[in-house]
């Protein structure tokens, strides 16, 4: 790059531009510019030559052609390193432009605003500044490109500091970024052109796009010998909604995702609870008054799976939280905040990592997307809740209340445990759970072995319908007295029949929540 003589200036998002332009003219570097963004510059006092000046013709239809001429690109394009592009630019008449601010027309914006027209949409997709950024990123070894106004500070510096040179790395990053700018712009539009007519039955496009960026490096994948990495989606509120670590190690992949696993589960609730996660599964889930009284329940579960495990809670973490917790070794520590006085217990352990992120809301990720060989599954999320008051009691036994509060806490757990999942709780807390099994029944068997506390009227919960029998007469004869399925099993009747044999009540909900 040579000294920069001379900077282009078109932008629809004017934050920043005046100080910007101010800053280049204090450094002598020539302003040109177009239309709206000529007119403020004017406006404010600075010297600016106006593109139709340069090419020599007006800005025609509509402005949808101002820039898009030889003596604009043609001074973008040319190869500083080349003897031939210099002479062929002289022989035309052709400056250099060496610095290029260019952001786009609001196209998501437009066609995100309802009752925008189809002809407003169509006039916010931008030609000429896409152009531009793409001939300048093109170019970056001669020209720098900015995209971004939050960028501008950072350009100034380095023409003051390189004495009107940016530095080849910080214009390489520049490029990249402008070339992710207009990734993102032309896949938005060809998303919106694509939706009237060829999405699918179940609403998804033929084309798939994600914008992701890396967000940090992790510790190890699923094993130490695994490297990993952390990626964001761009548009969205970022993984975990925004998590900050406080303190602690570096978070590792499987951190990450026990994590997640643990924060959408407590966000099931309303009231304070707290879920130990293992290995993707729950092996505790309470709630309670007061965070300390939740987690006390969830341990209660399963104290030997809880070493070693990730705990989050749906309410800030108080010091009665963490003097509750203080004897138990625990990965990570997922709430939506930490007191001062907690964040001082739990930092007595330097190794803990503490992460602070809201609740989980539903429809932070609307899509679920896993690879498989050569390609991806794509879903929507499980997240929409269920209504008890469309379940049905086909036993001759209708539950109590209680029986219904502790129905509905083992269902609510039950969407987040593997499949086959059973999970046996009380009113207040998990009892017993079974995970990831081939076979239901072996799944129940696993959730009463498990139950460190008492079984005998309790509730039980299965993500899917019961295929025999024999799963319900196993959580019956531990003393489970009412269980909450899906149904719809070619067998229901022998399940109901069970049920009313050992007086038991049997609510059906007409959905199932596999989780594989």
């Amino acid at each position: 790059m040579l000294k920069a003589q001379r900077a282009l200036l078109s932008v629809y998002d004017k934050r920043g531009l005046v100080e910007f332009a101010r800053g280049l003219a204090a450094l002598g570097i020539e302003l040109l510019s177009t239309g709206g963004t000529a007119r403020e510059l004017e406006a404010a006092g600075l010297e600016v030559v106006r593109v139709s000046e340069v090419t020599g013709h007006p800005e025609i239809l509509g402005g949808r052609v101002k820039t898009l001429h030889p003596r604009i690109h043609g001074g973008l394009l040319a190869d500083r390193a080349q003897s031939s592009h210099l002479a062929e630019l002289r022989e035309h008449g052709i400056n250099p432009i060496d610095l290029v601010a260019v952001n786009l027309y609001p196209f998501e914006e437009t066609a995100g605003r309802e009752g925008a027209s189809f002809e407003e949409i169509i006039e916010s997709i931008d030609i000429g500044g896409p152009t531009m950024v793409r001939a300048a990123a093109k170019n970056h070894r001669g020209v720098a490109v900015v995209v971004d106004p939050n960028d501008y500070t950072q350009v100034l510096g380095a023409l003051e500091q390189g004495e009107g040179v940016i530095p080849e790395t910080l214009r390489k990053q520049l490029a990249v970024k402008a070339f992710r700018h207009t990734e993102a712009y032309d896949a938005a539009i060809s998303e919106w052109l694509e939706q009237s007519d060829a999405r699918s039955r179940d609403g998804f496009s033929p084309h798939l796009l994600l914008d992701l960026k890396r967000e940090m490096e992790l510790r190890y994948g699923e094993n130490p010998h695994q490297a990993a990495a952390l990626y964001r989606i761009v548009s969205g509120a970022g993984v975990l909604g925004g998590f900050e670590q406080l303190q602690g190690k570096e978070l590792s992949f499987n951190n990450l995702l026990d994590a997640d696993a643990a924060r959408r589960l407590v966000g099931a609730f309303r009231q304070p609870a707290v879920a130990i996660v293992k290995h993707g599964n729950p092996c505790g889930v309470g709630i309670g008054e007061t965070p300390s009284a939740a987690f006390a329940r969830a341990l209660a579960c399963d104290p030997t799976s809880a070493f070693g495990s990730i705990v989050a809670c749906s309410r800030p973490a108080d010091l009665e939280l963490a003097e509750t917790m203080a004897k138990l070794f625990v990965e990570v520590i997922v709430a939506p905040a930490f007191s001062e006085r907690a964040a001082e217990r739990f930092g007595k352990k330097k190794n803990l990592r503490l992460v602070k992120c809201p609740p989980f809301a539903d429809g932070e990720m609307p899509l679920e997307i896993r690879p498989i060989d050569g390609g991806f599954v794509v879903q929507t999320q499980d997240v929409e809740p269920d209504d008890p008051a469309t379940w049905s009691c086909p036993t001759r036994r209708q539950p109590t209340d209680e029986e219904r509060r502790a129905m509905s806490l083992a269902w609510r757990v039950c969407r987040y445990v593997r499949s086959n999942a059973i999970v046996i709780a009380n009113s207040r807390q998990t009892v017993g759970i079974g995970a990831g099994q081939m076979s239901r029944v072996d799944s129940c068997r696993i959730a009463v072995d498990k139950a460190q506390l008492e079984v005998a009227g309790c509730a039980a919960a299965s993500d899917a319908f019961f295929p025999f029998r024999d799963g319900l007469d196993v959580l019956g004869e531990a003393g489970v007295t009412a269980v909450v399925e899906p149904g719809g099993s070619k067998r229901d009747e022998e399940v109901i029949a069970a049920a009313d044999e050992r007086g038991m009540t049997l609510l059906m909900t007409g959905r199932r929540h596999f989780r594989h």
